[in-house]
């Protein structure tokens, strides 16, 4: 009788990218993850000195919070870092917002001299954070307060500017520091907002995959290969998470490091925000919630919706039929204001076709449309199953749950594609006069 086969032991894709030995799985390069230091503990607790000395960064240091991070995290770090460094305690109040304003206080505040920003906190801390230290040209650090977003460990930082939300080139923490104790003990609200940011993966990839296939858009495969194994983990034991499971923790940690690992080797946040995260932008950019949500939140019910409308789409045996764009300045001033209108102008008239660019894409499309349809569906999940995995979380899955009304969540269907340059299935549906609104929400 023969012996049973052996299986190697799944390499683990965090372990490799810290070494530089994950192998992309298209081109079988090495990619290095641009860290110096990530580490992923149950407790860290007495060991905040020990993480930054080892990076050599000075001796002053600017620990930046809010009031509720401090009061998480910030204080211990602070009062433990002031035993060996200079510290200068930034406290931005309650619940900032990553905006210019509080970008330039934020950078007018630092000390002149300061040699590393130390982040305590998560998405809003962290993405000013990174912007003021790249305008003071010095290294920034992050102690994670929360599994609520995949920022920790991008190249990329949001910004409201002029009412418009863009992701702004910025440089990676060179520090990482998640305590998953503190991390399970974050409100409930920030634990389901991490796993709604997680879920959207799966549009995500479609939506990218689609601008390739259509209109030769760069594409890989690499940051989606490396979060597979922890996604199915998080898909599968939704309940442990929110009952504060360290394991599963860990799993959602790795799968926001990693996901923001893949958006900077691919220098920008193609890999984790395409379609799904543009119906957030546009209801934040309005202004159009009636109450407050965390960004995450809103991508889960985002990705629900995008997943079914990319579901509905697929599902058809024949390719949609595109027609010239009709976007123009005048309508997008119309509809978001001058100032505003300009500004989306500028990012959607690079996606707006005229007949012979039409015509060469349906073309490709009547070719292609088989395989196209096939190889997208192959990297989605069903819409079901991540209906199944948020309701699992308790976690909102539809827009009232965020205070959005259906109206407006309608006119994000329509008009949130027009808000920047990434051309996804929000943008086919339009072109081919579909009725967006209705694929989106069919149960």
């Amino acid at each position: 009788m023969p012996a049973p086969e052996r299986r190697a032991p799944r390499a683990d894709p965090l372990a490799e990218l810290l070494a530089g030995d994950y192998r992309d799985p298209q081109t079988g390069e090495p990619l290095r993850a641009p860290v110096r230091s990530l580490v992923i503990e149950d407790d860290l607790r007495d060991r905040e000195v020990e993480l930054v000395a080892a990076l050599e960064l000075g001796t002053h240091l600017a620990v930046v919070g809010d009031d509720d991070t401090f009061a998480a995290l910030g204080d211990r770090v602070a009062a433990a870092l002031s035993a060996r460094f200079s510290v200068q305690r930034i406290s931005l109040g309650r619940r900032p917002h990553a905006d210019a304003v509080t970008l330039a206080k934020l950078c007018q505040t630092l000390a002149p001299r300061t040699d590393a920003v130390v982040a305590v906190g998560s998405g809003t801390i962290n993405d000013l954070c990174k912007l003021a230290a790249k305008a003071r040209s010095c290294p920034q650090l992050v102690f994670a307060t929360a599994p609520s977003m995949n920022g920790y460990t991008s190249v990329s930082a949001s910004i409201t500017e002029d009412g418009l939300k863009r992701s702004m080139r910025a440089n990676t923490p060179v520090g990482v520091f998640f305590d998953l104790s503190v991390l399970a003990a974050a409100p409930p609200r920030l634990l389901r907002a991490g796993l709604g940011d997680s879920l959207c993966r799966s549009t995500a990839q479609a939506d990218w995959l689609l601008a390739h296939l259509l209109l030769d858009q760069p594409y890989r495969e690499a940051p989606f290969a490396m979060l597979a194994a922890d996604e199915a983990l998080l898909c599968a034991e939704p309940q442990a998470l929110m009952a504060g499971d360290i394991a599963m923790m860990r799993s959602l940690a790795r799968t926001l490091a990693l996901s923001g690992f893949g958006m900077t080797l691919c220098g920008g946040s193609y890999p984790a925000s395409q379609g799904e995260h543009l119906l957030g932008h546009y209801v934040d950019m309005l202004g159009l919630a009636t109450e407050h949500s965390f960004h995450g939140e809103q991508i889960g019910v985002a990705t629900l919706a995008m997943a079914r409308l990319q579901q509905s789409m697929l599902a058809e045996e024949s390719p949609p039929r595109l027609a010239p764009s009709g976007l123009s300045y005048e309508r997008l001033a119309a509809h978001f204001g001058a100032a505003l209108g300009k500004s989306c102008w500028e990012e959607a008239r690079a996606k707006c076709f005229d007949a012979p660019r039409t015509d060469q894409l349906n073309e490709r499309l009547h070719a292609r449309w088989p395989a196209m349809r096939q190889r997208i569906a192959a990297v989605t999940r069903p819409a079901e199953e991540l209906l199944s995995t948020l309701r699992a979380a308790g976690a909102a899955t539809t827009p009232g749950q965020l205070g959005w009304s259906q109206g407006t969540f309608a006119a994000a269907l329509v008009h949130a594609r027009e808000i920047r340059n990434r051309y996804t299935f929000l943008d086919l549906a339009a072109d081919a006069s579909l009725d967006v609104v209705a694929l989106a929400t069919s149960a």
